[in-house]
C-alpha cells in the first residue's frame, strides 16, 4: 500500500442526498487510532440505489481507493455484487471489506474462494473495521487477528470470532460533531439514539440486534446531533431504534427535536418505528409531533392480530382492548394513524388475514398497511425455513435482493395471492374510503361484516378485469408488483383520482347485484360514500357518474357539495361530530373536500412521484378527508 491509505466508504441509500450515517460511525470511532487517523484518508461516496451500476463503478474506479468498505442491504445487495465484480477486474490489487445485515454470515453466497482480497463483516461493524485497517497497515496484514470477519486463505474459508456488542455507545465519536458530514447538503437522516431490541420477532433482524438489552448514547450528544441535523437543514429524520417511545427519554428527545424546528425550520418531518407496548407513551410522542407540525399520522405496528402466527413469530402484540382504545384517543385528538400488518406470516391463515382486518375495520383503524413478508437473512424465520414451508421468489429487479414469500406451511401460492386481492380490496373500500359507510353499517347491523363484505369485493374485482382498476390489480399481482410500496400509492391514484369515475360505476353495479341493495339504508348510504369518499389531490369536486336516487347533490364551488339525505341515515355515518338537525324527514348537510396539505394533481410529474405522494397520504388520512358542516338557517331555507 502506499504511504497514505486511501479508504473509500460506498453507501447506496434508497433515497437520494441521505445522511451516510454508518461511514460516519466507522470513519469515527477508526480514527479514535491516532495511527490509522494519521495514515488513512477517508472519502464517502454516496449514490442512490437508481444511480446506475456502470457509473458507480467509473466513479469509484476514479477514487483511485486502497480500500473500498460496502454497506449492504436487501435493497442493493444485486447493485454492489455487479460493482464488487467490476471493481474487482478493474482494481485488483485493492481490498474490499462487505458489511450490513444481507452479508454478514453468508460470505459463500457472494465471494468465490479465489477473491481473497475481499473480507466480510459479520456483525456489528465499530470494532471489526477499525481492526481490519489495523491488520492492514502492517506490513504482513494477518486478518486472522481481525474480530467478527469472514474470507477465503488458500482456498479454506476462514472465519474468526464476533467481538462483544458495544455496550458504551458513546465510544464512538459522534461524526457530526467531529465534521465528518460537514460541507455537504443532506435531504435526509437516519438517526439511532440506542441500539438493540428487546423482541425476538422471528422475521426480523434489526440491527442484528433482536433479543438483546438497549444500550444507547448519552443523552446530551444525542441532543447535540439532532441540533446539528436541524441547523444544517435536514428536511427528513427517521429515527431508527427498533422501538421509539419505549424509553421515558424519548419524549425528551422528541420536545427536542420539535424545540430544533421552531429554531431553525428543521426537520420538516420525522418517521419513527414506534414501541409497539407503550401506547399511551406514543401517543404522546405523536401528538408532540403533530403540534410541532412534524409528523401527521401515528403507525401502529401490529403485523398480525392472528393468536397463532403471533405465537408462530414470538412475539407479544399490545391487547386488543387496548388497541381499541388508543384508536378511540387518537380519533377524540384527530390524529390520522396506520395499524400495519403483514403477509403471510407463519401460522396466518387465509381466513385468519381477513378475519383480523376485518375486526380492524370494526375498530375504526384509520388506514390498514399490509407489508409483504421478505425473507429476509440471518433471521430465525430463515434458519426455520424448510420447517415452516416457506415458500419464496426472487423479485425483478437489478438492485434489490428481496426474497418475497409466497406461501408457507398454512398458506399455498393461491391463497397467498387470493390475500393480496382482499388487501386491493381493503385500500380501495376502506383506506380509500370508497364504500366505507356502507360497510360499517352492513357490519353493524349484523347484515354482513367487514371480511363478507370485502371477500365478496374480491370475487366481483375479480369478474371485472375489464374495469382499468381491476386489471391493475391483476396484472400487478401475475407481476409481483405488490413487492413495491409505490404500487400501493399507484391503486390510490388511480381510485381516489384517474380512474374515480369507473370505479363509482364498479361499485355500485357492485352493490345492485347483492342481497343487501333492497335495504334503502344501504341505497343511500352508497351513494353518500361516492359524495363522501375523499380526493387525494387538491382538485374540483366532480358528481358521481351514476344517477342518484336516495339523496340529491348540488356543486356550489370547487370544493364544496351539498347533500340532502333521508334523516335515517344520519345515525349510520361514521363521522364524528356531524351537524344533525333536529326535525324534518330530510337532513341538508355540505360537504368540504379541500382537506389540508393537499396538494395540487402534479400531471407533469412521473406516476412513481405521483404514488409515493399517494403512499403517503393515504397514512395521513385525517389531511384529505372532507369536512361536514350545516348550512345556516337562512341558506337551509333558500335550499328548499
Amino acid at each position: 500500500m502506499s504511504a497514505r491509505t486511501r479508504v473509500a466508504m460506498v453507501e447506496v441509500p434508497l433515497y437520494p442526498n441521505t445522511l451516510p450515517l454508518v461511514s460516519g460511525y466507522l470513519q469515527a470511532y477508526a480514527t479514535r487510532d491516532a495511527a490509522i487517523a494519521r495514515s488513512h484518508d477517508f472519502v464517502i461516496h454516496s449514490r442512490p440505489v437508481g444511480h446506475p451500476a456502470e457509473k458507480l463503478v467509473a466513479e469509484l474506479v476514479a477514487l483511485d481507493a486502497d480500500v473500498y468498505a460496502m454497506s449492504c442491504y436487501l435493497w442493493n445487495m444485486r447493485r454492489f455484487q455487479t460493482v464488487l465484480d467490476e471493481l474487482l477486474k478493474a482494481r485488483p490489487e485493492a481490498r474490499f471489506i462487505l458489511g450490513g445485515p444481507q452479508v454478514m454470515d453468508h460470505i459463500a453466497d457472494y465471494v468465490a474462494p479465489g477473491q481473497e482480497n475481499v473480507t466480510v463483516a459479520n456483525g456489528e461493524g465499530e470494532t471489526t473495521f477499525a481492526a481490519y485497517l489495523e491488520q492492514l497497515a502492517r506490513p504482513e496484514p494477518d486478518l486472522r487477528q481481525v474480530p467478527g470477519v469472514s474470507f477465503w486463505q488458500d482456498g479454506t474459508l476462514v472465519t474468526t470470532d464476533k467481538p462483544d456488542r458495544l455496550r458504551d455507545l458513546d465510544e464512538i465519536p459522534s461524526p457530526f460533531a467531529a465534521g465528518i458530514f460537514d460541507g455537504a447538503d443532506y435531504t435526509f437522516a437516519v438517526v439511532e439514539t440506542n441500539r438493540g431490541c428487546p423482541f425476538r420477532c422471528t422475521y426480523c433482524y434489526w440491527g442484528a440486534a433482536t433479543n438483546d438489552k438497549i444500550h444507547r448514547w448519552g443523552l446530551d450528544r444525542v441532543k447535540r446531533d439532532l441540533t446539528w441535523i436541524s441547523e444544517h437543514g435536514v428536511e427528513s429524520v427517521f429515527l431508527a431504534d427498533a422501538n421509539w417511545g419505549a424509553l421515558p427519554r424519548d419524549v425528551e428527545l422528541t420536545r427536542h427535536l420539535v424545540a430544533c424546528r421552531e429554531r431553525t425550520g428543521y426537520p420538516l418531518m420525522v418517521n419513527m418505528q414506534a414501541a409497539k407496548n407503550r401506547p399511551d407513551r406514543v401517543t404522546e410522542i405523536t401528538e408532540i409531533l403533530v403540534d410541532g407540525g412534524m409528523l401527521t399520522s401515528q403507525p401502529v405496528s401490529l403485523q398480525t392480530v392472528s393468536p397463532q402466527a403471533l405465537r408462530m413469530v414470538d412475539r407479544a402484540n399490545i391487547k386488543e382492548s387496548t388497541y381499541v382504545e388508543l384508536q378511540r384517543k387518537l380519533h377524540d385528538k384527530q390524529i390520522s394513524s396506520y395499524t400495519e400488518l403483514i403477509w403471510p406470516l407463519p401460522g396466518e391463515t387465509l381466513d385468519s388475514f381477513r378475519a383480523g382486518i376485518g375486526r380492524l375495520c370494526r375498530s375504526e383503524a384509520g388506514t390498514v398497511v399490509v407489508y409483504p413478508q421478505l425473507l429476509l437473512r440471518n433471521t430465525p424465520m430463515e434458519r426455520q425455513r424448510e420447517q415452516l414451508g416457506i415458500d419464496t421468489v426472487r423479485v425483478a429487479d437489478d438492485a434489490s435482493e428481496a426474497d418475497l414469500v409466497v406461501g408457507t406451511k398454512w398458506v399455498d401460492r393461491e391463497e397467498y395471492e387470493e390475500g393480496v386481492w382482499f388487501y386491493y380490496a381493503v385500500i380501495t373500500l376502506y383506506n380509500a374510503r370508497a364504500l366505507y359507510h356502507t360497510a360499517g353499517y352492513l357490519d353493524a347491523s349484523g347484515a354482513c361484516d367487514h371480511t363478507a363484505f370485502l371477500t365478496a369485493a374480491v370475487r366481483w374485482f375479480q369478474e371485472h378485469t375489464e374495469n382499468p382498476l381491476c386489471r391493475f390489480f391483476a396484472h400487478s399481482i401475475a407481476e409481483m408488483d405488490q413487492y413495491d410500496l409505490n404500487n400501493v400509492g399507484k391503486a390510490l391514484h388511480l381510485a381516489m383520482h384517474h380512474h374515480r369515475a369507473e370505479l363509482d360505476t364498479l361499485l355500485m353495479d357492485f352493490l345492485r347485484n347483492s342481497p343487501w341493495w333492497r335495504d334503502p339504508v344501504v341505497r343511500a348510504l352508497a351513494e353518500i360514500d361516492l359524495l363522501a369518499r375523499p380526493y387525494i389531490y387538491r382538485e374540483p369536486v366532480a358528481l358521481p357518474p351514476v344517477p342518484l336516487h336516495e339523496t340529491s347533490a348540488e356543486q356550489l364551488d370547487r370544493y364544496r357539495v351539498e347533500v340532502r339525505m333521508p334523516l335515517s341515515v344520519l345515525p349510520h355515518l361514521r363521522v364524528s361530530d356531524l351537524p344533525v338537525p333536529e326535525t324534518g324527514e330530510t337532513a341538508l348537510l355540505r360537504l368540504d373536500h379541500r382537506g389540508r396539505r393537499k396538494m395540487p394533481y402534479p400531471r407533469h410529474r412521473s406516476i412513481e412521484h405521483n404514488a409515493a405522494y399517494c403512499q403517503a397520504m393515504m397514512n395521513r388520512l385525517h389531511d384529505i378527508m372532507p369536512t361536514w358542516t350545516a348550512p345556516t338557517p337562512v341558506e337551509a331555507r333558500d335550499a328548499r
